[in-house]
């Protein structure tokens, strides 16, 4: 069985279109569609309950509050019962029609995921290059394969799928949570088609909260350049210390200057404050994780 999740938010002029061609396209295998609603402000809920109850393969599970694309997508992949799972936009960007390739190449390459690479992207300039720093991050972070692009048209196998359920911290971050499972990962060259209604409900503070989640929850990248940082200040005070000891000997009529020790003092000063800044960060994800924040909350079901 083939289960597709669909995270949506403010897209009820694409969910009919969108759920028709992923029927169309799975016609004659056994599927599911899983539409999880992430707190819509538009009648993509209404519109969702109306294919949900028109439609046997279609199930609709609604949040109480928008709580991110990742979580709602942990919502379906803890709701599903498919032996894979296909993570698709609600936009149509990604081409219902493409789902079988991904199914295909996981299936006879033996791969546990599958991600889309595309020829060429439709997406807005800013989202471009946002997305690309994102993927050489994610790369020196996860030791992600060269060549493969991350985004979110995937296909998931059932085994990766049971080990990424059971993380239940509030700020899941789906690609660091597969690379912790396997690095057995393969790429299919599909299509991707210009939005075709409306502007993309990824702002620039949701991609900086999902690069965030990135940076602090999944590695200790940000640790260990801030430790590096902070040696290399030390070593460049040293030197400078040395520097201005050997002068003051070899010419003791220099005076004492207060300039280069407030220089110091701020330099060292700015660099223990972002140092704690960073361990706050990851403090504070601790105590949310702790104080057991809802990954996702469930208002309402249709099947």
């Amino acid at each position: 069985m083939l289960s597709v999740i669909v995270p949506i938010f403010n897209s009820a002029d694409t969910l009919p279109a969108l759920c028709k061609a992923v029927m169309d396209e799975l016609s004659g295998i056994d599927y599911e569609i899983i539409l999880v609603n992430d707190g819509s402000t538009d009648q993509s809920e209404q519109v969702a309950t109306v294919l949900a109850q028109t439609h046997l393969p279609v199930r609709l599970i609604s949040l109480r509050k928008n709580f991110g694309e990742h979580n709602a997508v942990m919502c379906g992949l803890n709701k599903c019962v498919g032996d894979y799972a296909v993570i698709i936009d609600d936009d149509l960007q990604n081409p219902p029609s493409e789902i079988r390739k991904l199914l295909i190449t996981t299936q006879t390459g033996g791969y546990d995921v599958v991600y889309a690479r595309y020829d060429q992207k439709k997406h807005s300039f800013w989202r471009n290059k946002l997305g690309k720093m994102n993927n050489y991050l994610a790369g020196r972070m996860f030791k992600k394969p060269k060549g493969l692009y991350l985004n979110s048209f995937k296909i998931i196998s059932r085994g990766v799928i049971d080990e990424i359920i059971k993380y239940t911290g509030p700020f899941p971050y789906i690609d660091g949570l597969i690379f912790r499972c396997t690095h057995n990962i393969g790429a299919a060259t599909v299509v991707h088609e210009a939005r075709h209604k409306g502007h993309s409900g990824y702002t620039f503070r949701k991609l900086f909260r999902l690069f965030f989640n990135m940076f602090f929850n999944f590695s200790i990248l940000p640790l260990r350049i801030f430790t590096i940082l902070g040696f290399l200040v030390f070593l460049t005070a040293f030197v400078l210390s040395v520097i201005f000891v050997v002068q003051k000997i070899m010419d003791p009529s220099i005076e004492a200057g207060w300039t280069s020790l407030i220089i110091a003092i701020l330099a060292l000063s700015g660099v223990q404050i972002i140092f704690m800044g960073l361990i706050g960060e990851y403090l504070g994800k601790q105590y949310l994780d702790q104080n057991k924040t809802p990954q996702w909350v469930i208002r309402k079901q249709v099947e």
